[in-house]
């Protein structure tokens, strides 16, 4: 693994997007994989690792979140934002490496001068949301999508349940009282390892100055949860315009992907292969050997 950053654009000017780069850089399939609302980039470690020897994997820290900047117009945190700054993304891993390196990737030019890149999406809530909205855009890149545990349908009771906690800036006096937080408000992401909650927990922490621990995630991005009545999301016209093929995910006890939302799913838009995670909710961090494999072997299939 290795890291890089690019510059995004927003009203307020520019900003640093941090993101991870797994496999080789000259691999024309390049599998972008975006995490949820307040977690990061390191989410995806375990399933970079895997998938590294077959693809190039690159994992953002969307805007606010992780090692990339923060927002100086809070109101900027928004899907349009976000959307964009994915954008810059895509074309930054798709760029010739030829133009894009010099005698570093000069070899890995030679072998695939001017090859295509395959660009295939993983997005867990969140980021399953800019995975959808973008490749239901005419034209996309997109060719492959992985949906993590989020649909075109979101209720309110789940906003409503997220909006309860976002934003808030708790601190703690110890690292491993932070922990043993993340561990509350996360049980739903369901059985993880020591090992495992202590990874989602470092990689997401912050330490100050005065010793104290807490999120590294701007909590202005909950502006937008402020700015009216919390009302169920909509987002089926984008649904039913993805032609790519799809893998939908979601965790059996999830509230935020239901039953019924799922299933529906399944009969229309890219009509997508369902897989259930007993015992987890929202979302399957996609750290368990089961859950990497069933994205792997869809990513891996041909056509």
């Amino acid at each position: 693994m290795n890291t890089n950053h690019l510059l995004g654009l927003s009203n307020s000017g520019f900003h640093r997007i941090h993101y991870t780069n797994w496999g080789d850089p000259a691999n024309e399939r390049v599998v972008i994989c975006v995490h949820g609302l307040t977690r990061n980039c390191r989410d995806f470690d375990f399933l970079a690792a895997a998938l590294a020897g077959d693809f190039r994997v690159v994992c953002p820290d969307v805007a606010g979140r992780g090692l990339s900047d923060w927002l100086a117009n809070k109101d900027d945190y928004a899907y349009p934002q976000y959307l964009a700054d994915m954008n810059a993304l895509i074309a930054r891993v798709t760029e010739n490496p030829a133009v894009a390196g010099w005698l570093g990737k000069l070899a890995a030019a030679l072998r695939r001068r001017h090859a295509p890149r395959s660009v295939y999406w993983v997005g867990t809530s969140m980021g399953g949301i800019l995975g959808m909205l973008l490749a239901a855009m005419p034209g996309s890149p997109i060719q492959k999508l992985v949906v993590n545990d989020v649909g075109p349908l979101i209720p309110k009771a789940s906003l409503e349940r997220i909006g309860a906690y976002l934003g808030k800036d708790p601190r703690f006096k110890t690292y491993d009282e932070l922990e043993a937080c993340i561990r509350l408000i996360s049980v739903p992401f369901g059985p993880l390892t020591d090992a495992q909650w202590r990874h989602l927990t470092i990689s997401g922490a912050k330490q100050y100055d005065n010793g104290d621990w807490g999120m590294r995630y701007d909590p202005g991005i909950a502006a937008p949860f402020r700015r009216g009545p919390v009302i169920d999301v909509d987002l089926w016209q984008y649904w039913d315009a993805i032609h790519c093929p799809t893998l939908l995910l979601r965790g059996a006890n999830s509230d935020l992907l239901l039953q019924e939302t799922a299933a529906e799913m399944q009969t229309r838009g890219p009509r997508p292969r369902l897989v259930e995670f007993p015992g987890v909710g929202h979302a399957p961090m996609l750290m368990a050997d089961d859950q990497i494999r069933v994205v792997r072997e869809f990513l891996l299939q041909e056509g």
